[in-house]
């Protein structure tokens, strides 16, 4: 099921978030929910529930009717964690 949100993501979904510089990923499937992540411009917008809601569930609801949810993943990613270390212990050099 994860490959078929992938695709329900990048064939319909991302379409529409490109439209506003925005993206989306999977970030986890955990029992039936799905785990959206905003990325780009979506990411940070203050509408980012509301896509989800309008845009991103429908789609992925309506491709995987056996889903229970579809939720937008607002975490931290492990890369920004990796990124911030790095820069704290002095590893990468910030202009």
């Amino acid at each position: 099921m994860e490959e078929k949100i992938r695709e329900i993501l990048r064939e319909h979904v991302d379409p529409v978030l490109a439209e506003h510089f925005g993206g989306s990923s999977l970030s986890k499937l955990e029992d039936g929910v799905a785990y959206i992540r905003l990325t780009g411009a979506c990411a940070q917008c203050p509408s980012a529930q509301d896509t989800l809601e309008s845009v991103v569930k429908d789609f992925v609801m309506g491709g995987c009717p056996e889903l229970k949810d579809v939720v937008l993943d607002t975490s931290v990613s492990d890369e920004l964690l990796d990124m911030a270390r790095q820069i704290l212990n002095g590893n990468v050099k910030v202009d």
